[in-house]
């Protein structure tokens, strides 16, 4: 390495609420060698980057916030994206995180060195680091998924994937084709519609959709939450407990999500005028085998004289629109993209290299896979904060976050003690994700009818949804188990 090399004893890539969150802990720990690198030019992650209208949390705001730093002052029952960013931003203040972080700085290269016991980064100046423990918070949904459509660079009009909105996007007087009808357009279609001359909106599978029930929170509300911070956590817990009651219909016994799908079907009758255009909107599988959606403007956008829905895939693109896959050619002017992120690719290959030169893209190729959604074998001093199978289908992601924190913070008391550095064993690795699939296999995420980016479309394996509670994963992350890592030099 160059002699200007900077050597840190952890290093974190992304500043979402994972990083910021590992770097409050840290704080609080006594910690100070530490940095937090972020690619985009403030913080924030997926909060940073979507920026397109409508965009907000789908998880009651008051459960959307780190437990050890309760937001009072959310407005809204859903908080709005700007809100959230402004949290984090403040979080940052707050806790005195600026001198360690960089942002505009994307990591490109996280290599292990065999020989020296650290990890070696690059990022994107050239510049060189090395860490003794390298920790991933870079999510999920953090690269889009660009459809493979034939022809797509060659259409002369505007093309926009939702995650890369621009910020002075003008639709007034387009005509418009947005594809995909998930969780993204769910909430800017009905804006887009409103500016549009004409809006198409392409419809693969339906998606279930009950009702958001939105509203503001006052300021009296605000004011006691504030003053009262027992009352803030009491609301926060009511919201834990009903989400949690929502589990046994997910994972065995789907009979019991008969009320969300009576509560999905009349909220579709009550909010679409036309039995046509209804019915290409009900979907056929099991309520919650996708994301299930939470809005009350979707469906009326349908009411609209200007929107047309079309229940079939994109086939191809033209120079000047989009033919669907009864061959019918739509004109357009904008075509966005609402097709989701590479949630089953969540790692760019090349960007992260083990023990032994193994890429972690390529021992992901048929699926990622990792002990506890935290650790992986032939990577050492690793830890993956929301890895494979941390989503979450029923609650906020932000407690599996926070667990796993506290795991990482348990393994730096042994690696500091040093017993390090330390690599999961391909044993206990290998029985943790066979015990995943076992208890997915009857789940309805894996047997609910659907196809969703839940499964990785190589292997099929579902690698993204935690298998039950919430209580069930903290405890079983409670503190650092080292019993099931081992030394890198005598890894297998």
């Amino acid at each position: 390495m160059p002699a200007d090399t900077q050597h840190l004893h952890i290093a974190i890539i992304g500043a979402g609420f994972a990083g910021i969150g590992t770097a409050i802990r840290l704080r609080q720990r006594g910690e100070r060698n530490f940095r937090i690198f972020e690619k985009a030019e403030g913080v924030g992650g997926t909060w940073w980057v979507n920026r397109y209208p409508g965009c907000a949390c789908d998880v009651p705001s008051r459960l959307y916030s780190l437990s050890f730093a309760p937001n009072p002052d959310w407005t809204r029952h859903f908080a709005p994206r700007a809100e959230i960013q402004e949290y984090l931003e403040r979080l940052v203040d707050e806790y005195r995180l600026k001198q360690y972080l960089q942002t505009g700085t994307e990591i490109v290269r996280a290599e292990w060195s065999d020989s020296d016991g650290l990890w070696q980064l690059a990022d994107g100046q050239g510049r060189q680091y090395t860490a003794d423990v390298l920790v991933s918070a870079i999510g999920g949904l953090s690269r889009p998924a660009w459809p493979d459509l034939p022809g797509l660079d060659d259409f002369s009009g505007t093309i926009v994937h939702s995650q890369q909105w621009p910020d002075q996007l003008d639709l007034a007087g387009k005509r418009v084709a947005v594809v995909g009808t998930g969780a993204s357009a769910a909430q800017f279609v009905p804006h887009v519609a409103e500016t549009a001359e004409h809006l198409t909106v392409f419809q693969r599978t339906p998606a279930w959709i009950i009702p958001r029930r939105d509203r503001p929170i006052g300021p009296i509300r605000r004011q006691l939450f504030r003053r009262i911070p027992v009352l803030l956590r009491l609301a926060r817990f009511m919201i834990f407990a009903r989400n949690e009651m929502r589990v046994p219909a997910l994972m065995r016994w789907h009979w019991l999500g008969a009320g969300h799908r009576w509560l999905a079907d009349r909220h579709r009758r009550r909010q679409v005028r036309d039995p046509e255009t209804r019915g290409k909107l009900r979907p056929s599988y099991d309520i919650g085998c996708k994301r299930v959606i939470l809005s009350d403007d979707f469906y009326p956008t349908f009411n609209r004289d200007n929107v047309t829905l079309i229940d079939r895939a994109v086939a191809r693109v033209t120079e000047t629109g989009v033919v669907d896959a009864d061959g019918r050619h739509h004109e357009v002017d904008t075509l966005i993209l609402a097709t989701g992120f590479r949630a089953t690719e969540p790692v760019p290959e090349g960007m992260i290299t083990g023990r032994d030169g193994r890429d972690l893209a390529g021992q992901w190729r048929d699926g990622p896979a990792a002990y506890k959604g935290t650790t992986v074998h032939g990577f050492p001093n690793l830890f993956i904060l929301l890895g494979p199978n941390t989503a979450l289908g029923h609650s906020s992601v932000l407690l599996m976050i926070e667990s796993q924190i506290r795991y990482l913070l348990s393994a730096l008391d042994h690696l500091d003690a040093g017993e390090g550095p330390l690599e999961v064993s391909r044993e206990a690795e290998t029985a943790w994700n066979d015990w995943i699939e076992q208890r997915l296999a009857h789940s309805v995420w894996n047997a609910g009818g659907c196809s969703s980016w839940y499964l990785h479309p190589a292997s099929g394996r579902n690698t993204t949804i935690w298998p039950g509670f919430v209580l069930d994963f903290r405890r079983r992350v409670k503190r650092f188990d080292r019993a099931a890592y081992q030394r890198p030099d005598s890894a297998a």
